[in-house]
């Protein structure tokens, strides 16, 4: 460590240095800034680009990453049976987890929006945000959890105990295909809507008092209201937490890892993508899932920077 940072200073000294006298010349100021962003783009080169080249050109050979096999690895991601039960799971949490989380925390926070208690409405559908994926998993591991249907044994998952007291079986929950994958989807909407709600709120409270007012004069109810100015209003907003929450979803590990750890049918790309390359030592398909979940990514980016651009 006292290694690093004596480097990391005699580093920036000869920044510094070389920066103080280029900055004297006709064209200083432009070199001057220059010389600060060179160590940036080191950094990123060194710790971004070079891994991301790396990782395009091992996806082309094979488990040991000796043989070069072409475009196997990707035709094993769409033709094997398992691989394609990765991205059919993945389908889904990218296409129900953002627009229903997004949905949940715009609704509240129209509901809660000036409301006598909004601090405390808010704080509790927040309170999700404050823990990791992992301690969020785990908690809702215990709410699928699931005992023999036997008089002497009590439930203590919630779900199961439910059932019983409607007088129905218990049911192992993350074993059944793929009602247990929507379930893991729940734990990861139960986090984002929190994120949702506060986002959209700061955007909802920024639309003018006077046209609100206006609308409420001329007899708008309230579902006019939602349709023609609140929602018009709060759609760039909309479009980034919905963009935001797709990026996180396509990325989703902890949770899958936590609770079923890939097994019955529940994997997803990030899941695969480790399994592969950390525990079955296939380097090469490991690194085209990774390949594959970057390009799924890039459109969403993007879309994102697209609508912030046209909103500026």
């Amino acid at each position: 460590m006292l290694a690093a940072l004596l480097l990391f200073a005699a580093i920036m000294g000869v920044i510094l240095f070389i920066a103080g006298r280029l900055g004297r010349g006709k064209n200083g100021d432009k070199w001057v800034g220059y010389i600060y962003l060179l160590p940036a783009v080191l950094m990123l080169l060194i710790g971004l680009v070079y891994p991301g080249l790396r990782t395009i050109y091992e996806s082309f050979f094979d488990a040991a990453g000796n043989a070069f096999i072409g475009f196997d690895n990707y035709k094993t991601i769409f033709t094997n049976e398992d691989e394609l039960t990765v991205l059919r799971n993945t389908v889904f949490w990218v296409v129900f987890t953002p627009f229903v989380a997004t949905a949940v925390g715009l609704v509240y926070a129209i509901l809660v929006d000036k409301s006598r208690m909004e601090s405390f409405a808010k704080a509790l559908i927040f309170l999700p945000m404050s823990i990791s994926f992992v301690a969020a998993s785990v908690i809702w591991k215990f709410m699928y959890e699931y005992r023999p249907d036997q008089g002497s044994v009590k439930q203590i998952g919630l779900i199961n105990q439910i059932i019983v007291w409607l007088g129905g079986k218990p049911v192992q929950l993350l074993i059944e295909s793929p009602l247990n994958t929507f379930l893991l989807i729940i734990v990861m909407i139960w986090i984002q809507a929190g994120f949702a709600m506060t986002i959209l709120s700061a955007a909802i409270k920024a639309i003018p008092d006077d046209i609100v007012e206006a609308a409420r004069l001329d007899g708008v109810n309230a579902w006019s209201m939602f349709r023609s100015i609140t929602l018009p209003s709060v759609r760039p907003t909309v479009v980034v937490v919905l963009t935001t929450i797709g990026i996180g979803t396509l990325k989703v590990f902890d949770i899958v890892r936590t609770m079923t750890g890939g097994q019955f049918k529940t994997n997803v790309v990030a899941n695969e993508f480790y399994s592969q390359t950390f525990r079955a030592d296939n380097q090469g398909l490991g690194a085209a899932l990774a390949v594959l979940l970057f390009i799924l990514v890039i459109p969403i980016v993007a879309y994102n920077i697209r609508q912030v651009r046209q909103g500026a």
